[in-house]
């Protein structure tokens, strides 16, 4: 039970990557939408807060096709990144995409929960000392909404290492490339003899979000104790 085969660390190591990579791609995407949805009225509003949510509420395997259509080599977006030698379908690159795309929902839900916390007369109160509005963001407004920040990379984080459904459709499950901890576990539990290898996983699966989530925990509580004695 301690000991994972070169291949089930292949897994893990893949997973760790996955979800690292999806975390800081989709990390200041994030944070300018979460401040949009926070702060600023515009047109569409609630058209972008629902597409925002919308990983949420569709089954995982609809939107890794989706992501299939869009980004496979003659998907519209797929082709022409393609032509500069982007490729993202059957990539690993595809599966912190697709991972990237289910946690997002979850990292911009906590981190503008954490902005509309904010008392806005204090960003009011930078702007008439002449501070432009990126400048009271960095100063002002980061500074105290960095908790939900940290406590929405680390949920994005837990997400993206559990993302099954459109990675698997979007990507596939090729050993080595494209499969992740998920993914494995489902592959070792087609094959018989393969429930010891996939419980060792599940174990590990089940360490990695426990520790990211008191992690989390921990780091919010550290900023948030340090930004209420500046």
């Amino acid at each position: 039970m301690t000991l994972l085969s070169p291949e089930e660390w292949q897994a893990v190591a893949l997973s760790l990557r996955v979800a690292l990579w999806a975390t800081l791609g989709g990390l200041p995407f994030g944070i300018l939408v979460a401040y949009a949805l926070a702060r600023w009225e515009f047109p569409g509003k609630q058209i972008l807060n629902g597409l925002v949510h919308l990983p949420l509420i569709l089954p995982p395997v609809v939107t890794g096709y989706l992501l299939l259509l869009t980004f496979g080599t003659r998907g519209p977006i797929g082709s022409v990144l393609q032509d500069i030698g982007i490729v993202f379908a059957f990539r690993w690159t595809g599966a912190a995409l697709a991972a990237g795309i289910m946690a997002f929902p979850l990292m911009v839900r906590a981190i503008r929960l954490s902005i509309e916390a904010v008392d806005p007369k204090l960003e009011q109160a930078g702007a008439t000392l002449g501070a432009s509005p990126p400048w009271v963001f960095a100063t002002v407004t980061l500074p105290l909404v960095l908790p939900g920040i940290l406590a929405g990379a680390i949920l994005a984080f837990a997400k993206a290492m559990g993302e099954f459904g459109a990675t698997i459709t979007f990507v596939s499950n090729i050993p080595g490339q494209t499969q992740t901890l998920p993914s494995a576990i489902y592959a070792f539990l087609q094959v018989p003899g393969g429930e010891a290898s996939a419980l060792r996983l599940v174990v590990v699966s089940v360490v990695i979000a426990m520790t990211a989530l008191m992690l989390s925990e921990v780091l919010s509580r550290r900023i948030a104790k340090r930004v209420a004695g500046a």
